[in-house]
């Protein structure tokens, strides 16, 4: 008899800048109402913003175990000062729990100790994932830039379990240059937080006019939000059981609950989307490209997931 296997949603760490008051409220929220499995917890953009979220992680911790919730502590997604490697490595050392390492400097930190790898770190052949498993990845999430055929082969390889990002502006990329800060002409230093008037990043535009991608402080995403839900029953078959939610401004519970459902089979992905797109009006529309080894701005609903590669 076959062991049943439980596919989980996970909420990944807030990539945006939020007020501490509003980081605090969202994350009491998702302790008492969310369907999530795992929170990961962290800044991951920029180490300025960490005081917003350390005055209030003792409690945020606290209720979010409360609520049942197992926590993963999210690092830096690039460590660049001496006071970055610093507070990575009281990380390291001080850390509760099981710790997500989204800089590759992480994993020479954590080799031999049990650890996630996030986003950030590139998996993209059998090779990188059986080097890093051994190293002590105990789970994996993928680039969102992989195709479904790559996924499928890295799950029928992998040891560990591998998660992708369901929904959210996909992260491209990470920079040392600030690009909020460069936006309203000043140096990094002195950016006086200015990603902190752009809840959801800053959309940036074509020499034409056309908005194009999204930044967010030193990172850069998509400009469309990702939507995985018509893609989700062909990722479970082909081995993928965890599915992250990355937060973004809309209503972050009743989203969990939509994916939820969508993962039982109690809806279709396109009655899913429609509800979707009302609970994220802030958005300017859904995006799965990649998955389909099409432009990742594109949004496929219909046909296979999992065609093969051309050769």
């Amino acid at each position: 008899m076959n062991t049943p296997i439980n596919d989980r949603l996970t909420l990944g760490p807030v990539m945006f800048s939020w007020a501490a008051r509003s980081l605090r409220d969202f994350y009491f929220r998702i302790a008492d109402e969310a369907d999530i499995d795992t929170v990961y917890l962290g800044e991951v953009i920029c180490s300025k913003r960490f005081p917003f979220l350390k005055r209030h992680l003792p409690e945020i911790i606290e209720r979010l175990q409360q609520g049942g919730k197992k926590l993963v502590f999210s690092s830096l997604a690039l460590v660049g000062t001496v006071e970055e490697v610093s507070e990575m490595e009281d990380m390291v050392r001080t850390a509760k729990g099981t710790i997500e390492a989204n800089d590759v400097s992480l994993v020479r930190l954590l080799q031999g100790k049990d650890h996630h790898l996030g986003p950030f770190v590139n998996v993209y052949n059998e090779g990188a994932l059986d080097f890093l498993i051994r190293l002590g990845a105990k789970k994996i999430c993928l680039n969102p830039e992989l195709p479904a055929s790559v996924i499928k082969e890295l799950a029928a390889r992998s040891s560990v379990p591998l998660e992708v990002i369901a929904f959210g502006r996909f992260p491209i990329s990470i920079s040392a240059r600030c690009f909020d800060a460069r936006a309203k002409g000043r140096s990094k230093d002195d950016c006086r937080f200015a990603c902190l008037n752009h809840v959801d990043g800053l959309t940036i535009q074509t020499l034409d006019k056309q908005p194009f991608l999204t930044v967010n402080g030193m990172q850069t995403l998509t400009y469309g939000c990702g939507n995985l839900l018509h893609a989700m029953p062909d990722l479970q078959q082909a081995g993928i059981h965890d599915f992250r939610l990355s937060p973004q401004s809309g209503d972050m519970v009743a989203t969990a609950s939509l994916f939820r459902q969508r993962l039982k089979g109690e809806i279709d992905g396109d009655t899913a989307s429609a509800l979707l797109a009302e609970l994220h009006p802030e958005m300017p529309g859904f995006s799965n490209g990649f998955l389909y080894s099409k432009p990742g701005h594109q949004f496929i609903t219909d046909g296979p997931v999992l065609n093969p590669m051309p050769l």
